[in-house]
């Protein structure tokens, strides 16, 4: 049965869920279990503890705020095994036990809160809380991968000497599609004009048996010449737009390689002083010529 003071469940209020969840723990004298296999224990603690938040947001004064976890664990007992209508008997002497120690308002709140949480799931209290549980619990133990082991940092590259290799490679990747989409346009304009030269063949009034009069002749040629020329203008037009583009991919590439990055030198490892620099060896030769002349 729990004991609950009214500052200790106002401790409880104030602290964060799992915190609150473990003070609580302490203040009803459970001992520490494991939240995974004694999964009645835990929801018997979640049950305490929501009854506390419910209790406290609506207001209760912190000593029937601990009446109300007494009243929930009262209820969660005489309960047990019970049918749905039993429950709801129960229920109802318990609030008239309890009439005294809350004022109306907020026994008609405690009313609310077990109806609208406790008997709505009422089966489901029941199967958790009423029988034992079976727990199968299956630990797998996986292995953890270390990374690669990296490549040498004489074989890096810098940074921004990377990027522009990538955006280089990208640009030419991008004029060999334009090639490449040029070619295989200029097949499918070959197989079109073949089709509908075809076309143009079928439905004129060729006949087999006579000729053409020299009207019928020339109207056949002039449609022949006008799919001809038709499938050529477009051609020319998309080959003239993909030159465009080729030359502006080109233009980046020569801008790119322009501004390219200058590669950061490797360090040395020879004997000090041989790393200098040429300006810093002549000012140092400098000075010493000017010590000798003083």
């Amino acid at each position: 049965m729990a004991l609950l003071t009214p500052q200790g469940v106002k401790r409880v209020f104030q602290f964060q869920k799992l915190e609150g969840r473990e003070h609580l723990r302490s203040l009803l004298n459970w001992e520490e279990f494991d939240e995974l296999r004694d999964a009645r224990r835990s929801i018997l603690l979640d049950t305490l503890y929501d009854s506390i938040i419910f209790a406290a947001g609506k207001g209760f004064p912190w000593v029937e705020v601990a009446k109300v976890v007494k009243f929930t664990e009262e209820l969660l007992k005489e309960t047990k095994g019970c049918s749905i209508t039993e429950a709801v008997m129960t229920l109802g002497n318990k609030l008239r036990d309890y009439q005294g120690q809350f004022n109306t308002s907020h026994l008609l709140a405690l009313c609310d809160y077990f109806h609208n949480t406790f008997l709505r799931h009422y089966r489901l209290y029941q199967y958790v809380l009423g029988q034992d549980q079976d727990v199968n619990l299956t630990v797998t133990h996986l292995e953890v991968c270390a990374p690669p082991q990296p490549l040498p940092l004489a074989e890096g590259k810098d940074r921004d000497v990377w990027k522009h290799e990538q955006q280089v490679a990208e640009l030419i990747l991008g004029e060999e599609q334009k090639r490449t989409n040029m070619l295989l346009l200029k097949e499918a304009l070959r197989l079109e004009q073949e089709h509908l030269l075809q076309k143009t063949l079928s439905e004129g009034p060729v006949r087999l048996s006579q000729a053409l009069k020299r009207e019928e002749l020339g109207d056949l040629i002039n449609k022949a010449i006008h799919v001809q020329v038709k499938c050529l203008r477009e051609l020319l037009q998309y080959e003239i737009q993909v030159t465009f583009d080729i030359l502006d991919l080109k233009l980046q590439k020569k801008t790119l390689n322009l501004n390219a990055p200058i590669p950061l030198p490797l360090p040395t490892t020879g004997p000090p002083g041989q790393d200098e620099s040429p300006k810093l060896h002549k000012a140092n030769k400098g000075k010493k010529a000017k010590a000798k002349k003083k």
